[in-house]
């Protein structure tokens, strides 16, 4: 932080160069470009790999002058640094944190020069391992962020980004190792800039800051930020605020907001509707849906709303009619994929381009992948800023203003609805790092927030570009982002993606921080899933499946998907069609490749039946082999305990989401081909059932009620609008539009031809219509009792058992009875589910519910109710205790 001494002093001029970096100094030739050596604290260091032998020096300069190869002396350097071989043990806590480095030579800076390095943090720091007469045997750059947490501990606690007043704009930037920071003001998106500020250096915190006595609502800034880059120099670069809530088009500049003002709010934003729909995590019923998908295809919303958060305010759309239905039968919910900023959509003039085919044409695919890089669509999970609305989905993302209110107009109209609003959120990587133009947090403290693998560059086993949340600084903006969802977005829940790259202690921390801004409970849940290089621990205690029992944080349960889906997301080969699972076939209705025998489908029946019972480790029913076991003891995946959980808010159940096939899809390979259009219908329709019934929180994605198709796409984050539309008006399903893009599956067109080309397959409107009445049926029940969304393990254990278990069970029935007696509230003294998942209809005695008074539930007894069928043909005989369920129908039975 030595200001501007060091470099030529930045201009006006600056804030509007072509280029995102300017290098002020090039690193000199010959220096190695890798950072080996890795920061324990403010005094410690070690480089893994090396003994103590020979001595070790730091060589330091402003201008990035090092020139340190091997056999010769280090040059070029205004500071050097002797350091010594230290065999002090870690406290506990760096001991763990460092592990994964294993042994090394360790050093330790003298405490005279600790000042020196406090001082000089901005420099280029070399650190060299010598021979007797100062020649270079070794040399490397070192990873700071382990330094940067011990020396700036205090800035934990400050406030960053910018803040607007009547009279004051203030900017806060945390740059601990900048050299000077100044920021650019522009009065709008297009125009040059027309002031250059410095910001002075707090040395305490790192953070960079200036006062101004201005109001610049409605403004726009970035900021020069000189500062060295390891392999490039000292570099001057324009970039934005990590901290922005909002930003010009292509996020090429933030906006200064002050989030009360009027012009950042939709009429009676303050006043909206906040019908709370559910107390706890297991009342939560969830739809997983792109902001996108929703409106882009549906003609009843106005043009200029298609795509945008404005079509979730256009009331009689088929969309919100269709939402409204759903809320009104129980959906409790609405969860957005990612609707942070991101960084692969174009937010001017994107392209939608004109696609027509079917079948198996390859046209629909070859089109798309010409323009996927400047059309309209993506997944999003490509953050480019946290905390600002993506701008795409505004009708004008060239004012900061305008996506804030059109966000926020979209949160109401779904409240409006009795909806909840959740978001997803990607804090386990950034789309770029290093001196990328689309990368932010690394071109102001570069070599921080991203996770840094042994030669120092960043980790990728996200896709991308990891984080690394275990850092002081990108734990509180993770931390500090969600809060501002929380109270300026009116976000009531998260689902985060990957969570198992984050460490526990900062999500236990964030869920303390997320329910303090709002004042209640904040539900959270996301991917627990364990890989990577911080697999099982190695980094830290992870937020991932098996590490967060007794948070209340949710994971999502694969055990129950995988049984009820069959095979496993990663299937690309023939397994597609051969591995079928519980509810498409498996043994009971073999497809041409199918196998499984008769231990296979009961051993399926029971990981179903984990499910069911919240996947409660403690939980216990006599499994296929007739032993008495707890969930924890039946595995899943040969090695993983199939329950996990303490209690149910920390399992989310679910049969379909965004990633791979839908379930039609699936169901496409897995059912035989014969399968009639209206037994496909009912096969999806007993999924959704299973998961409805199941304790812990309910998430279903959006389409799974209207047979959705992405015509066989396993992965269509990138395949356009044309694989990921939707029809509320329930006509059309998608299906065969297509082979899908041949990236991701062109190893199985193969397979796909023949269904794409059998029109046998495709459903017609009055099927689609089914499954929709079958699924708002459905809502209804678990709605109407408590028994279907216990909220404690307690409460399971005692109210939960299963019938038609161990070796003797019909392996295609699931019977499952709740007590509700005594339970405050409760409407039925008991509920019986059973769901037969076989083509044939199946009779089972239960001896002790001869005499007593079983009836259909008042939802499936409706003459108004979705099945007429299960109305007519399910039965109970009160003499015997002998119920009659017919084929592939899940029907529940209530004692009044």
């Amino acid at each position: 932080m030595a200001g501007f001494a060091t470099a030529r002093a930045a201009s006006l001029g600056d804030c509007d160069q072509a280029s995102h970096a300017t290098t002020l100094s090039a690193s000199a030739p010959g220096t190695a470009t890798d950072a080996s050596a890795v920061w324990l604290n403010d005094r410690l260091l070690r480089w893994p790999g090396l003994s103590g032998a020979n001595q070790y020096r730091l060589y330091g300069s402003a201008r990035a002058a090092v020139q340190a190869s091997a056999g010769n002396v280090v040059v070029g350097a205004a500071w050097q640094l002797p350091l010594t071989v230290s065999a002090e043990a870690l406290p506990t806590d760096l001991a763990a944190r460092y592990a994964y480095l294993g042994s090394g030579v360790q050093l330790q800076l003298a405490e005279s020069d600790r000042q020196t390095m406090a001082s000089q943090l901005s420099a280029q720091w070399i650190l060299v391992q010598e021979d007797a007469n100062r020649r270079v045997i070794r040399a490397t750059h070192l990873q700071w962020p382990g330094y940067l947490d011990a020396r700036f501990a205090a800035a934990a606690d400050a406030a960053l980004g910018t803040s607007v007043g009547a009279a004051q704009t203030r900017f806060r930037l945390w740059a601990p190792t900048a050299q000077a920071v100044a920021v650019c003001l522009y009065p709008d998106a297009r125009a040059t800039a027309t002031e250059l500020i410095d910001l002075q250096p707090d040395t305490a915190t790192g953070v960079w800051s200036v006062d101004l006595n201005r109001d610049l609502h409605g403004q726009v800034f970035t900021y020069l930020v000189d500062v060295y880059v390891r392999g490039t120099g000292l570099v001057r670069n324009r970039v934005t605020d990590p901290y922005s809530v909002s930003l010009t088009a292509n996020s090429k500049r933030s906006g200064i907001l002050d989030l009360k003002r009027a012009d950042t709010m939709p009429l009676h934003w303050g006043q909206r509707a906040k019908r709370l729909r559910r107390a706890r995590a297991t009342d939560m019923v969830i739809y997983e849906l792109h902001v996108r998908d929703f409106s882009a295809n549906d003609p009843s919303v106005p043009a200029d709303h298609r795509g945008k958060y404005l079509a979730f305010t256009d009331t009689d759309s088929q969309g919100m009619h269709h939402l409204q239905a759903l809320a009104d039968a129980g959906l409790t919910d609405v969860h957005l994929l990612p609707v942070f900023d991101l960084a692969t959509v174009p937010e001017l003039n994107c392209a939608e381009p004109v696609i027509t085919g079917s079948g198996d044409s390859g046209n629909p695919q070859a089109i798309i992948q010409n323009q996927k890089s400047n059309d309209c669509f993506n997944w999003g999970y490509d953050p480019f800023h946290f905390t600002a609305p993506e701008g795409s989905y505004a009708t004008d993302p060239e004012d900061p203003r305008v996506r804030v209110r059109e966000f926020r107009a979209m949160v109401q109209g779904l409240n409006q609805l009795g909806l909840s609003v959740g978001m997803d959120v990607v804090y386990n990587h950034t789309s770029a790092a290093g001196q990328d133009a689309k990368s932010v947090l690394d071109r102001i403290v570069p070599g921080y927030y991203q996770r840094l693998n042994a030669q120092g560059g960043a980790e990728t086993s996200t896709c991308c570009q990891n984080t690394a949340t275990e850092h002081l600084m990108m734990a509180k903006l993770m931390i500090d982002s969600t809060v501002t969802w929380v109270r300026e977005f009116g976000i009531e829940s998260f689902r985060f993606d990957l969570m198992g790259h984050q460490p526990r202690d900062a999500m236990l921390r964030l869920q303390a921080a997320v329910d303090a801004a709002r004042d209640r409970s904040v539900p959270l849940l996301g991917e627990g899933w364990n890989f990577g290089e911080i697999a099982n621990g190695s980094r830290f205690v992870q937020a991932s499946q098996l590490s967060l029992n007794g948070t209340g944080i949710g994971t999502f349960s694969d055990r129950a998907r995988d049984a009820v889906r069959g095979g496993g997301p990663g299937d690309n080969d023939q397994r597609l069609i051969s591995a079928q699972g519980y509810i498409n076939g498996l043994l009971y209705d073999r497809n041409a490749q199918g196998s499984g025998n008769t231990q296979d489908l009961m051993r399926t029946a029971d990981l179903v039946r984990v499910g069911l019972a919240g996947s409660i480790r403690s939980y216990e029913f006599q499994d296929y082999l007739g032993q008495t076991k707890r969930l924890e003891q039946i595995q899943y995946g040969g090695s993983q305990p199939a329950g996990y959980v303490l209690e149910p808010s920390e399992v989310v159940n679910y049969v379909e989401n965004h990633d791979n096939q839908t379930l039609f899809d699936i169901n496409v390979f897995k059912l035989p081909t014969a399968t009639s259009k209206d037994d496909r219908a009912r096969a999806q329709m007993l999924a959704v059932a299973i998961n409805m019934f199941s304790q812990g929180t309910a998430y279903f994605h959006a389409g799974v009620e209207l047979l959705r198709s992405k015509s066989l796409d396993r992965n269509s984050y990138d395949s356009g609008d044309w694989f990921n539309r939707l029809d509320f008006s329930a006509t059309d399903n998608y299906f065969a539009t297509g082979l899908p893009p041949q990236q991701d599956n062109g190893a199985t067109w193969g397979l796909m031809r023949p269904y794409l080309n059998n029109p046998g397959i495709k459903p017609e409107p009055a099927q689609i219509r089914f499954a929709r009445a079958m699924f708002l049926d459905l809502l209804r029940i678990r709605a109407s009792t408590q028994l279907l969304r216990l909220p404690t393990a307690a409460a399971i254990h005692s109210r939960l058992r299963f019938a038609n278990t161990g070796p003797s069970q019909i392996p295609t029935l699931l019977v499952g009875r709740l007590d509700g007696r005594g339970l405050v509230g409760e409407r039925f003294q008991a509920l019986t589910y059973l769901i037969n998942v076989d083509k044939n209809p199946v009779s089972i005695t239960i001896a002790d519910a001869a005499d007593q008074d079983w009836v259909l539930h008042p939802v499936q007894r409706s003459p108004r109710s979705a099945d007429a069928r299960l109305r007519k043909d399910s039965r109970f005989d009160r003499a015997t205790g002998r119920f009659t369920i017919p084929a592939r129908t899940a029907a529940v039975f209530v004692l009044e």
